[in-house]
């Protein structure tokens, strides 16, 4: 990929947004995916306006038929469901910077020790709590840290106990 060309997941995350905010049609992928887009995955996908998260949502695991419709859903929600900013309006379109995260399966982690925030991201849970945060976010640069913000995330309080996962992903611009 040549420097500012986007990758197909995040033309395409941009393509549902832009769609759905101008149209309130919810945007079907070509038919002619590349294959990785045809199995099934969680994703995240993340907007940024002027350096600033602008909306992020995710599905730790799929709930869609396809990556492609998985990104779809996912970039529409970031836009214009994320409850800590107010829906992106057409305006804002062509200021948003994305990203899209594909998750793999994530791996039960029996000690912190096998946690790399810039590698894995976290998952975890405590009855029907459940937190998660991507790796290699800015910022977040020791396990401790990554494993705070997903308890605070979940309101998992400090002390209680939680099962943790880790995952990798594969990060597009």
């Amino acid at each position: 990929m040549s420097n500012g060309e986007r990758s197909f997941h995040v033309q395409l995350a941009l393509d549902a947004i832009r769609v759905y905010i101008c149209s309130r049609r919810v945007y079907k992928p070509p038919p002619d995916l590349p294959v990785e887009m045809t199995r099934k995955a969680g994703c995240f996908v993340s907007l940024k306006k002027l350096g600033q998260l602008r909306g992020c949502i995710g599905t730790i695991e799929p709930t869609q038929s396809s990556v492609a419709f998985e990104i779809v859903h996912n970039g529409i929600n970031a836009a214009t469901r994320d409850p800590r900013f107010e829906p992106v309006t057409q305006d804002e379109i062509d200021h948003l910077i994305c990203s899209v995260d594909v998750l793999m399966s994530p791996e039960p982690v029996m000690d912190v020790c096998q946690l790399d925030p810039v590698r894995y991201g976290v998952i975890l849970e405590s009855g029907y709590k459940r937190g998660l945060l991507l790796p290699n976010l800015e910022g977040v640069d020791t396990v401790d840290y990554q494993i705070e913000i997903a308890r605070r995330k979940a309101c998992i309080g400090p002390d209680d106990v939680c099962k943790m996962y880790r995952f990798e992903v594969k990060r597009y611009y």
